[in-house]
């Protein structure tokens, strides 16, 4: 299938290396963030930390959100003036490239001892996590994954944005194979190229949660 395509140079180690680099980048990231700060302090942090680790550039632009900015889809810009609080929520998608090839991973983060933001941040990785393992099972294709996501997302009480569907990943740039959406295939997406995005959004608090990673 063409859109399963991979270049002459895709490596499977050197992919997953480099996946396993975008995963440490947000988390490390992570434990720097502390209330008072802004949404250009936390890039300048990952910016740092991301430098560290050695990436070679950026496939897609980086998003960090916090508070309402957190509903946003991933093309909105965010609303300038946002402070993190003392209880707050926060979250991280990057997409950069290691060895020449692509990563893409986010996650939602909470600083102080909120129920509802930790609700929030868990249900956002269990609907991945419940989503990825229905796909597994039951051979699902990209439409079917969020059509599942959804319900799942509805039991827990919040509302799946399906303005931010998945889309393949590979060795950069993986756009020369399929430019479209996960959940636009009507087929069942093949492990390692394709990434799976959950945003929740809690329309009573105004907050959201956002977790993405390989389909594996």
């Amino acid at each position: 299938m063409s859109l399963e395509n991979v270049g002459p140079n895709f490596n499977l180690e050197l992919y997953l290396k480099a996946r396993e680099k975008t995963i440490t980048a947000v988390q490390k990231t992570a434990v720097r963030i502390v209330p008072g700060m802004t949404e250009h302090d936390g890039h300048s942090i990952l910016q740092e930390e991301l430098a560290l680790m050695g990436v070679e550039k950026f496939w897609h632009p980086t998003k960090f959100r916090m508070n309402k900015n957190t509903t946003k889809s991933f093309r909105d810009l965010s609303d300038e003036g946002i402070v993190l609080q003392k209880n707050d929520v926060f979250f991280i998608d990057i997409g950069p490239v290691f060895y020449n090839h692509e990563g893409d991973y986010g996650e939602t983060f909470f600083v102080g001892d909120d129920e509802i933001h930790e609700h929030l941040k868990n249900a956002s990785k269990c609907v991945f996590q419940k989503t990825q393992q229905a796909w597994r099972e039951k051979q699902l294709s990209g439409n079917e994954l969020y059509n599942f996501a959804s319900r799942e997302a509805k039991k827990l009480g919040f509302t799946l944005n399906t303005r931010m569907y998945g889309h393949r990943l590979g060795d950069f740039p993986h756009a020369l194979h399929f430019k479209g959406k996960l959940g636009e295939i009507e087929t069942c997406p093949l492990p390692h190229l394709w990434v799976l995005e959950i945003h929740l959004l809690d329309e009573k608090n105004g907050l959201g949660a956002f977790f993405e990673d390989l389909l594996i």
